[in-house]
């Protein structure tokens, strides 16, 4: 029996000792543990704007990025540098960068940067950009990896529209961009120069010529024909005007282009007659004139006036130069039909009426440089009439 207790008493014990030998070995364990945590720097980890509390027992920044899986390139940006020692409470700040196609005028090139947005990757390049320069996407976009930021510089361009000129800055490539770019819309005759396909550039001045057409309506007179009849109740060289004429009306309608609001044609598109002219009748004397009575005891009676034997040329109101108003005033151009001489006044004096062989009764009211002495020239309607008098010599006579 006592046998039996004492190997009762020495199992008991044995697995006493080890409880004992595996608790001692569990408290160094957690001893070691807890002394190898507390070992550990701490750090923070600025990810891409993103804070992150981290321990570490990393030596470097490089073996602290790497226990992160951050595998760093050139172009990455890393704060304090990779060999840089980690130390308790530091920060590690990491941007990574991102690979983009920078255009800048039509030229391309692969530019690597950390910017987060557009104008920061403007500032981080220095690139320099102007009032009226176009940048896509716009400056408070986010930069994405692979992207694109497309940069036009902007110039002058002497824009005309209408006929008022203005400098406009522009990144068009065409007139039509401008054109567009600017809001100028074009009517379906407008003109543009150059045409809206070429190329613009600094020195390129594009006009817009507003062009629109319009009816005008006029209303003008039409002059009245003279009729000659013969009388045989007035004696030769006497008139007698039987009806008076009368100018009608004649209404015209013409297309007129007007450009920047100034007419540069006018084409006939349309005439009415509102009212007829009236011609004008004048009764021309065929009766012979009576022989007059001579004494035998005297010469032939003067009555009749004052005879001249003259030197005659013909002239009309319509000659280059010519206003049409003779010396006495009177306005040819709107009587046609005036029976008018030219004189030296010293011979026959302005004002007087005469009778010229072969044209009839007529006014002395015009004078002119070659018409000196026995000299006259006489007045007709047309160039063709005063062509067929030409120059011959006539007598005249003086009525009064």
């Amino acid at each position: 029996m006592y046998k039996n207790i004492t190997a009762l008493f020495s199992s008991f014990t044995r697995k006493k000792l080890y409880l004992s030998l595996a608790a001692l070995f569990v408290l160094a364990v957690t001893t070691g543990f807890v002394g190898y945590e507390t070992t550990k720097a701490e750090v923070t980890l600025m990810f891409d704007g993103k804070k992150t509390e981290v321990k570490t027992h990393a030596s470097t920044v490089r073996e602290f990025l790497s226990e992160q899986n951050i595998k760093p390139n050139q172009h990455d940006v890393v704060k304090p540098g990779l060999s840089a020692k980690v130390e308790d409470n530091m920060q590690v700040d990491y941007l990574k960068a991102k690979e983009i196609v920078l255009t800048v005028n039509g030229k391309d090139q692969k530019v690597w940067t950390t910017a987060k947005t557009v104008e920061q990757f403007v500032k981080e390049q220095q690139l320099s950009l102007k009032e009226h320069d176009v940048i896509k996407p716009n400056l408070t976009a986010d930069i994405q990896d692979q992207g694109k930021i497309k940069i036009e510089s902007a110039f002058p361009v002497k824009l005309v529209v209408g006929g008022k000129a203005q400098q406009v800055w522009t990144t068009s490539t065409t007139v039509a961009d401008l054109l567009k770019q600017q809001k100028v819309s074009l009517g379906e005759i407008d003109r543009v120069s150059p045409a809206k396909t070429e190329k613009i550039t600094g020195k390129t001045q594009v006009e817009v010529i507003r062009v629109e057409k319009v009816t005008d309506v006029v209303e003008e007179e039409t002059p009245f024909a003279v009729v000659n009849r013969k009388d045989g109740g007035l004696t030769k060289g006497k008139e007698r005007v039987v009806q008076d004429g009368k100018k009608g009306k004649l209404e015209k309608r013409y297309e007129v282009v007007m450009e920047n609001g100034k007419e540069v044609s006018r084409k006939l598109v349309g005439e009415k007659t509102l009212s007829d002219s009236t011609d004008k009748i004048v009764a021309i004397g065929t009766k012979a004139k009576p022989q007059p009575v001579v004494s035998r005891s005297k010469a032939p009676s003067n009555s009749g006036g004052r005879e001249l034997t003259v030197t005659s040329t013909a002239y009309t109101a319509n000659c280059s130069g010519c206003s049409g108003i003779t010396a006495s005033g009177y306005n040819l151009k709107a009587n046609p039909n005036a029976k008018v001489i030219a004189v030296d006044p010293s011979v026959i004096p302005l004002g007087t009426k005469v009778y010229v062989e072969g044209y009839g009764y007529a006014i002395a009211s015009d004078t002119g440089g070659a018409i000196k002495g026995n000299k006259i020239d006489v007045f007709f309607a047309s160039q063709s009439q005063a062509e067929a008098w030409g120059r011959k010599t006539v007598k005249i006579r003086i009525i009064n």
